[in-house]
């Protein structure tokens, strides 16, 4: 079984710089929203994906076509150690925008399934994969943080924070973003008991695998 992990974040917080240091050999991007990466030299470490080519990062927001994309890296790309996902939430935003002219609810019930069976998908890949949701946050005005989806008729259906063991919240203090690696009462931040020493630790994809491996040996 493959190990999800979730990330959330508001904007510029520094979820897509901590891929910097993610080897691009073991590595494979679903880039959502088709954004440049925010560190330099990513061009030359991340080619595209086509039918020619063999690449590690690939450009689309269906949610159908990222499920291909997960079983293509799963069965097909065996040095592939990590998939990330960047943006997730833009895969439920891009659908509502595309379908906002629907009447009625049934658009908000197939965007929750669509999210969901990539969710679910996540955990059903080779069992040496991690695959990484990389999502903007939203704060309630009790300013309480969660990942941020489409509204109250999608998180009604789906609870996106239950279906992972591991979910960090960006942070910034003093010039340096980093993880937090336990909840401050008022975001969804969990992480398995001993897993992490610290509350906060570096903001850094590889140090968040290469922890989560050392705690499964032991």
């Amino acid at each position: 079984m493959s190990k999800p992990i979730l990330i959330i974040g508001k904007s510029g917080s520094g979820k897509s710089r901590s891929i910097k240091n993610c080897d691009p050999k073991t590595t494979f991007i679903i880039n959502v929203v088709g954004k440049d990466l925010p560190f330099k030299g990513w061009k030359a470490s991340y080619k595209t994906q086509t039918i020619e080519v063999s690449g590690n990062i690939v450009s689309l927001d269906d949610p159908i076509k990222i499920l291909s994309i997960l079983d293509y890296v799963s069965n097909k790309r065996k040095e592939i150690k990590i998939i990330i996902i960047d943006d997730f939430q833009y895969t439920m935003a891009n659908e509502f925008m595309r379908r906002g002219k629907e009447k009625g609810y049934e658009k908000f019930t197939d965007i929750g399934l669509h999210a969901w069976g990539i969710l679910d998908k996540s955990k059903q890949l080779r069992d040496d994969i991690f695959v990484v949701f990389l999502a903007h946050s939203d704060t309630n005005d009790m300013g309480e943080t969660k990942c941020k989806t489409i509204g109250k008729l999608l998180d009604d259906k789906i609870c996106i924070e239950g279906m992972f063991t591991i979910v960090l919240n960006t942070a910034y203090e003093d010039g340096k973003n980093f993880f937090e690696t336990q909840t401050n009462g008022q975001n969804t931040t969990k992480t398995p008991e001993g897993m992490f020493e610290t509350l906060r630790i570096e903001n850094n994809l590889q140090l968040v695998i290469n922890k989560i491996q050392e705690y499964e040996k032991e």
